[in-house]
């Protein structure tokens, strides 16, 4: 009784692991707690002798690593597509973003001539994300927004966007770049970017 009762939890569990994994906007998460999920039904339905279940979720679980695999080991194209401050495309872009724009830059405003580096970051020649920055003086760039769309967000964006950039911004005086982190996910990808907090809420990068 107390066996069956633990194999139940286990189905529980996992049912909910795998509906949880439908609401990821990222298809990295969604892949990896989808393969947990998978991974945890295959195991209860053999050992209940459920034997389409364990067969049907350990397909499951081979799907998802074979597309973990291709993505981690995927050869990304990147590059950058210089915005001008007229650009109709950037206007909805923004619009369409606003509501998540606002979730990891609370009060962003796009002002098009404080903009000195403006560009969308291109994936495979899709737009992946947006960067807007200016010169604060004293060799400081100040990041106004560096945004990526939900598919694109896992972190490889934004190492090309400051891998990429960086001799560009030695070569122009920039010594320091400076971003808010205003959330627990915008600080970890801070942090994966080279960013070390200075006070609250600020982050700064060295170059």
């Amino acid at each position: 009784m107390e066996k069956l009762n633990i194999l139940q939890m286990i189905g529980y569990l996992a049912s909910i692991i795998i509906a949880f994994s439908m609401t990821q906007n990222s298809i990295i998460k969604f892949r990896w707690i989808n393969f947990v999920g998978a991974t945890m039904f295959s195991t209860y339905g053999f050992i209940l002798g459920a034997y389409p279940v364990g067969v049907l979720n350990g397909f499951i679980v081979l799907v998802d690593l074979y597309y973990l695999r291709k993505i981690y080991f995927k050869n990304d194209f990147f590059d950058t597509l210089e915005i001008r401050k007229d650009n109709k495309y950037l206007f909805k872009f923004l619009e369409f973003h606003q509501q998540e724009i606002e979730k990891y830059f609370p009060g962003f405003n796009y002002k098009p001539d404080m903009n000195t580096i403006s560009f969308f970051v291109l994936r495979n020649t899709a737009v992946a994300g947006i960067f807007l920055a200016h010169e604060e003086g004293n060799n400081v760039l100040k990041v106004g927004l560096d945004y990526a769309v939900p598919e694109f967000r896992d972190f490889k964006s934004g190492k090309f966007v400051y891998q990429s950039m960086q001799k560009s911004l030695v070569e122009k005086g920039i010594t320091k770049i400076i971003a808010d982190g205003h959330t627990k996910k915008h600080i970890q990808y801070l942090n994966k970017c080279g960013f070390v907090m200075t006070d609250l809420n600020s982050f700064e990068k060295q170059l």
